[in-house]
């Protein structure tokens, strides 16, 4: 299962493109039954899924409903390779937000991000060039992904930033620390992704899981089989409170993310048309503030073990 839009740096293409048909195949499904409501539905992607070719199919399955999506895609790497590094010089945003409007099958993207933070490349001269394509009408908003906030500050003085993607959950919650508080005072939404922690924080995974082969977890430090084991203590506590709600981890995970602010907007993803409902379910679940004490209280007695990312992907994370 793909559980969030950055478990798709690419590790087994052909696997991961099988599961990119199925999650499309999934959306559509729930937009032309009508179970997802159209002005709830931003669909994300990036070049470097695939590369590209989860833009392709997101264009192909979208068009009958793209003036009732918000579709939001990502720049920032050599030819949308990750291993290939960063490349955020102006011409090449210019080129990829060319090339991504073809593949999208639009006029314009909705919400332009800037992947990474490229250390080579001034972050005024990236907000500036998505300045210029916002006022050629070829992208309407600016995002920014995993950026610290000395350069979501600088950005945002050249392009006002509309969104910040990044990854928050009940097992990560560093931009409690300095993020959150910069967003407030800025008017930018935030956008997590691994709202569920990778599947974690479902119950689904525990210390005996086996991931397949390509599977980006294999490689994630905190989805060791001994930091599993040590961080199950979170799963129990999400276990209790979601049975006295008549509810599941998932939704009680979604569920804390949606109460902390209103202008926080959780992106969990799935394959399977049911789990999409049972993440749209979280929003009817009311978290009450004597819920959200007892939760804070109970995370603060629990020590998270283990990075969020290898090495070789934690210094793109610019912070």
């Amino acid at each position: 299962m793909i559980e969030d839009s950055e478990a798709l740096i690419r590790i087994d293409p052909e696997g991961v493109l099988r599961a990119e048909v199925t999650s499309l195949t999934t959306l559509v499904k729930s937009l032309s039954s009508g179970r997802t409501p159209c002005s709830s539905c931003s669909p994300a992607s990036a070049e470097a899924y695939g590369p590209f070719t989860n833009e392709t199919l997101l264009g192909e399955a979208l068009a009958p409903f793209r003036d009732q999506v918000v579709i939001a895609t990502k720049f920032g790497f050599k030819n949308g390779d990750v291993p290939q590094g960063l490349d955020s010089r102006p011409e090449n945003i210019r080129a990829v937000a060319g090339a991504a409007l073809k593949r999208l099958k639009t006029d314009r993207i909705d919400l332009f991000y800037h992947h990474r933070v490229d250390p080579n490349v001034p972050i005024e001269d990236v907000a500036g060039t998505v300045k210029a394509l916002i006022a050629e009408g070829k992208v309407k908003h600016f995002g920014l992904s995993e950026a610290g906030v000395d350069s979501i500050r600088r950005a945002h003085a050249v392009q006002p930033v509309a969104a910040l993607q990044s990854e928050y959950s009940l097992w990560w919650r560093e931009p409690e620390q300095e993020t959150l508080p910069l967003l407030e005072e800025l008017g930018i939404g935030f956008v997590p992704f691994a709202p569920l922690g990778k599947g974690f924080l479902t119950g689904a995974i525990d210390a005996s899981t086996t991931f397949p082969e390509g599977d980006f977890r294999n490689i994630v430090p905190r989805f060791s089989e001994e930091n599993r084991k040590a961080n199950a203590q979170l799963v129990d506590i999400l276990g209790q409170l979601a049975q006295s709600k008549g509810a599941t981890r998932a939704q009680i995970a979604i569920a804390w993310l949606l109460a902390q602010k209103p202008w926080i907007v959780p992106i969990p993803g799935t394959t399977k048309l049911h789990r999409l409902e049972e993440n749209n379910g979280a929003a009817a679940i009311e978290l009450t503030v004597s819920d959200l004490h007892a939760i804070d209280t109970a995370l603060k007695a629990i020590e998270i073990v283990g990075a969020r990312y290898p090495a070789q992907f934690q210094k793109n994370v610019n912070r």
